[in-house]
């Protein structure tokens, strides 16, 4: 006779330790961004010392790590301090220690650099080269200042043709807010709209599950994921599977696919300096500082909690070094002057 406890009976196994990582991350509502990253650099600190347990570790094993980052991996500033908040996390969130020594770990000082910023004449040249869903996508980061993911995971409900507004929401921070909506591009978001209601009629016709829904609302309005409001503006052209809940379901345009065609647009309209897609965020508040707008205004539109995040941008206004006149061009300019006389 078989000794085994009943199915019901038995204590099931206590979770991993990323596993408690991954639960804790959602429990805070953190970005799915920010959920790989923390896993990421938890499981690379934990392989570093040989698979020991992190609560088995203290101050000298997080400094350890984070100098083998610095010194052998040779990675940024802004990187090494994203695997220090990591681990952070890792102590006081999910392990529950309260340790002397967590909040006297040497953060790295981030190098302060300046944003790439295109010219007009670049950003139309860039524009040029760039067609369909991508190029369309692009020209409304330009238009607007969103971020990429903002762009990608944008609804039909947040647009608003009549005000000419789109409403960004749960933007970096969890913050909702309110940009323009360029009149240029208005008639070609519309038909773009049309055509992408044919991806939702398909799911309904093959009676697919509905789109994805932030935290509860799925449950608190059943039928939200399958309405027409709530569906991607820019959806994918195939099903996959959720990376949350495992449902294979229709995704938005992946990201990928506009830096790819970023990439190659500044590459056919021979730009130099290296432009990612960001690069048109950084342009589009750049253009508008330059346009005479105040920078208060230019911040709302970013979506910035602290204005000094934007004063990035006021280095434009300032034409060559802080606008000081090199005095070779003041020579120059007398030795003109003297020739001509």
């Amino acid at each position: 006779m078989s000794s085994a406890a009943p199915e019901k009976d038995r204590i099931p196994a206590p979770p991993s330790l990323l596993e408690q990582v991954r639960r804790r991350v959602r429990a805070k509502h953190l970005s799915r961004r920010t959920e790989q990253a923390y896993m990421h650099w938890i499981k690379r600190y934990i392989l570093f010392h040989q698979k020991r347990h992190p609560s088995d570790m203290a101050a000298a094993e997080v400094e350890a790590f984070l100098s083998w980052l610095a010194t052998d991996r040779e990675v940024s500033a802004s990187t090494q301090n994203q695997a220090l908040a990591a681990l952070l996390f890792l102590y006081k969130e999910v392990l529950g220690l309260t340790l002397p020594w967590l909040d006297k770990i040497t953060r790295a000082k981030p190098r302060v650099r300046r944003p790439v910023v295109l010219s007009h004449q670049e950003v139309s040249a860039l524009l040029t080269h760039m067609h369909g869903v991508t190029g369309l996508m692009a020209r409304l980061i330009y238009g607007t200042g969103m971020r990429l993911m903002e762009c990608c995971q944008l609804r039909i409900k947040d647009i608003d043709f009549h005000q000419r507004e789109i409403t960004i929401r749960a933007g970096k921070g969890g913050k909702d807010r309110v940009t323009m909506l360029p009149a240029s591009l208005a008639p070609d978001l519309q038909a773009h709209i049309s055509s992408a209601r044919r991806f939702h009629d398909l799911d309904r016709l093959n009676n697919e599950p509905g789109v994805s829904m932030p935290e509860a609302l799925a449950r608190k309005y059943p039928s939200a994921p399958t309405s027409w409001t709530w569906f991607w503006c820019f959806p994918a052209d195939h099903l996959s599977t959720d990376p949350v809940s495992g449902i294979r379901r229709r995704h938005h345009l992946f990201e990928q696919a506009v830096q790819r065609a970023i990439k190659r647009a500044v590459q056919a309209a021979g730009i130099v300096k290296p432009a990612t897609t960001h690069t048109l965020r950084h342009s589009f508040a750049t253009h508008l500082l330059m346009g005479g707008y105040d920078i208060r205004t230019v911040q709302e539109l970013l979506g910035h909690t602290d204005v000094s995040t934007t004063m990035i941008y006021t280095h434009v206004l300032n034409q060559g070094g802080r606008g000081v006149i090199s005095p070779l061009d003041s020579c120059v300019g007398h030795a003109t002057a003297t020739q001509l006389t």
